[in-house]
C-alpha cells in the first residue's frame, strides 16, 4: 500500500460522502485491502480510482452541488501530482542510467599502475565484480597513455573496446567480451567470478604487450 494509492482512496472516501476525518481512513484502508488492489501497478491503480470516483461523483451528487466541483478538482490536482511525481522519477533513473554510463574510469583519476594494484586487491579479498572493473580502467588507461586510443570523456566500454580493436585486433574479441563482462558486473549485477577476473587481467597483460597494427605494419621489413 503506498501513500498516494491511499492519499488517493482518502480523496474518493471524503468526496462522496460527508465523513468525518477517522471515517475516511477506515474507508480508505478498508478500500486498498481489496484483492484487487494488490494485483494493480501504481498507475492503473491511480486511474482507477479517479474514473471511479467520477462515477461515483455523478451517481451521488445532486445536480450544482459545489462540493462535488470542489472535490474533482481536489482528484485533478492529485493525479497531476502523481504524474509529475513518476516523470521526475523517470527522468532520474535516467539520469543515473547515464551517469553511470559515463563513469567508465570512476570517481577517482588513477594511472593504469593504480588500477591494476586495486583490482588485485580487490582480487584478494574475492570482490570479483569491483576488481573486473578496476581491471578495465587500467586497460582503458593504458590504451589512452600509450596514445592508443584518444583520451575521451565519458567513454563507455563498449565504446573503448570497438576503438582499440580497430588498433588491436587480435585483440578485438577479447576486449569485447571483457567490455561486456563490464556491463554486466556494473549494471546488470552480476556477482563477478574469479574466472571472469582471470580473462580481464590475462587481456591487461596481452594489450601492454601489444602494439598497434599500424605500427606494426611500419616495422615490417620490405
Amino acid at each position: 500500500m503506498t501513500a498516494t494509492a491511499l492519499a488517493l482512496a482518502l480523496v474518493r472516501g471524503l468526496a462522496l460522502d460527508d465523513i468525518g476525518r477517522d471515517e475516511a481512513r477506515r474507508r480508505a484502508v478498508e478500500e486498498l485491502v481489496k484483492p484487487e488492489y494488490q494485483q494493480e501497478s501504481l498507475i492503473e491503480r491511480a486511474f482507477r480510482l479517479f474514473q471511479e470516483f467520477i462515477d461515483g461523483l455523478f451517481d451521488s451528487a445532486p445536480g450544482g452541488v459545489p462540493g462535488g466541483v470542489l472535490a474533482l478538482l481536489a482528484v485533478l490536482l492529485v493525479v497531476v501530482a502523481l504524474a509529475a511525481l513518476l516523470l521526475w522519477q523517470a527522468r532520474k533513473a535516467t539520469g543515473a542510467r547515464r551517469a553511470a554510463a559515463e563513469s567508465l574510469f570512476g570517481p577517482k583519476a588513477r594511472t593504469a599502475e593504480e588500477h591494476r594494484a586495486e583490482a588485485e586487491r580487490l582480487a584478494g579479498e574475492s570482490r570479483w565484480a569491483e576488481a573486473v572493473q578496476e581491471r578495465l580502467r587500467a586497460i582503458a588507461r593504458d590504451l589512452e597513455d600509450r596514445a592508443i586510443v584518444a583520451p575521451q570523456a565519458g567513454r563507455t566500454a563498449d565504446e573503448l573496446a570497438a576503438e582499440a580493436g580497430r588498433e588491436l585486433p587480435a585483440l578485438a574479441p577479447a576486449l569485447t567480451a571483457a567490455a561486456r563482462l563490464f556491463d554486466d558486473v556494473t549494471y546488470g549485477q552480476a556477482p563477478g567470478t574469479p574466472e571472469g577476473y582471470r580473462s580481464v587481467a590475462e587481456l591487461d597483460a596481452g594489450v601492454a604487450a601489444a602494439r598497434p597494427a599500424a605500427l606494426a605494419a611500419t616495422a615490417r621489413p620490405s
